[in-house]
């Protein structure tokens, strides 16, 4: 099957995370990635799990791409590496701000010589501004942006925030340069111009707290002593429920055999069911600690409320519903081969598969080399 970005020539000057995994999302859609690395690699070979000095964090991130390896403190790789820009559809760098400039390899140098270029910069805090220059990897964005506040005011008791290990602002900012990099494609077919893309990790965290950012603004009810989306406890454990609508509510009162809630004047309008929401999921333990998990969950389903038990990521790595939609492939590299997650998305007429392997340090040097130069010399 055809995919989606066939034919499109990437020069992927990034590094850690939000970069190559934006890079890795074109290769799956069929884009030509030369990921360009220094002498000593991308600091993501070195990240464990590792087998025998194979790392498969960074075969996750990297499966799909060819290893170029370029010194550019080196004047001869500077130019082979302008070399390769001229003959690229797409450039996605996430360097501090500045980097590129100073190696001559940013948009207003590389743009004169390739008008059809599609420069895309990922930065903390982006490309301009008084906080342009400030180092940042994801936890300090989490910090930065006001996430990890909002999310600790939804903890109960907690004064401390949350420590990071999970690098979301990686992910968002390379989501949100895969889009800006297909509406910049989308544009140029018009124009014939390529442009340069600026993406703000901070930006990208902010857009996760919607209703925070209207509630730094306007004044609204203050949160529930229990938070509306959380633990709820069954005899075994705990689920997860998301009673977000009128009708999910009624769903849970008729689950728990309580539909006198409906009329409940602490419960049966939105409002006064938050200000009492505490009240509301004791009552409705009562009933859910008298059952297992499994019998809770399946009672609660047949009323239609969404809910789910906790689970760690390698149980639901084994969920059915992800080996029916094929969510996961084998990768390979010199240490033999791992799973990784296929692109979240399908597309009828086109294939969203991570590639089959994981390139070694500068694997493709001489060949991309050669390639990508015969293609610009015919041009």
């Amino acid at each position: 099957m055809l995919r989606a970005f066939s034919g499109l020539r990437v020069l992927d000057f990034t590094t850690t995370i939000a970069g190559p995994h934006c890079t890795r999302l074109l290769a799956d859609l069929g884009a030509d990635v030369i990921k360009v690395e220094a002498p000593e690699g991308d600091m993501m070979r070195s990240r464990p799990p590792l087998r025998n000095g194979a790392s498969s964090y960074f075969g996750q991130l990297n499966a799909g791409k060819k290893s170029v390896v370029l010194d550019l403190k080196n004047d001869g790789d500077v130019a082979a590496a302008r070399r390769l820009a001229a003959g690229a559809d797409i450039l996605v760098e996430n360097y501090r701000p500045g980097v590129m400039q100073r190696l001559g390899l940013d948009y207003a140098a590389l743009g004169k010589a390739n008008r059809r270029l599609i420069y895309c910069s990922i930065s903390g805090y982006g490309q301009t501004g008084p906080a342009a220059d400030i180092p940042a990897y994801a936890p300090v964005i989490h910090a930065s942006s006001g996430f990890d506040l909002a999310h600790m005011a939804y903890q109960p008791g907690r004064r401390r925030p949350d420590y990071c290990g999970v690098y979301v602002a990686d992910v968002l900012a390379g989501t949100y340069a895969l889009v800006a990099i297909g509406a910049a494609l989308h544009q140029r077919q018009a124009t014939g111009e390529g442009q340069q893309l600026d993406v703000s990790m901070l930006e990208s965290m902010l857009s996760l707290t919607l209703g925070e950012l209207q509630t730094a603004q306007f004044e609204a009810p203050p949160l529930p002593a229990r938070p509306i989306f959380g633990p709820v406890a069954t005899a075994d454990g705990y689920i997860c429920m998301a009673v977000a609508s009128e009708r999910t509510f009624c769903g849970m009162a008729a689950a728990a055999d309580r539909r006198d809630w409906i009329t409940d004047p602490r419960f049966a309008k939105y409002l006064d069911r938050r200000a009492n929401w505490g009240v509301l999921m004791d009552e409705f333990e009562a009933w859910s600690k008298r059952l297992s998990s499994v019998e809770c969950l399946r009672a609660l389903a047949r009323n239609a409320v969404p809910a789910a038990a906790y689970r760690s990521v390698r149980e639901a790595m084994a969920d059915p519903q992800l080996q029916h939609r094929g969510a996961f492939r084998e990768v390979a590299d010199a240490e033999g081969s791992f799973k990784v997650l296929n692109p979240p998305f399908r597309m009828s007429g086109s294939a969203t598969s991570v590639g089959e392997r994981a390139p070694a340090l500068g694997e493709h040097t001489a060949q991309a080399l050669s390639a990508w130069e015969s293609v610009l010399s015919k041009a």
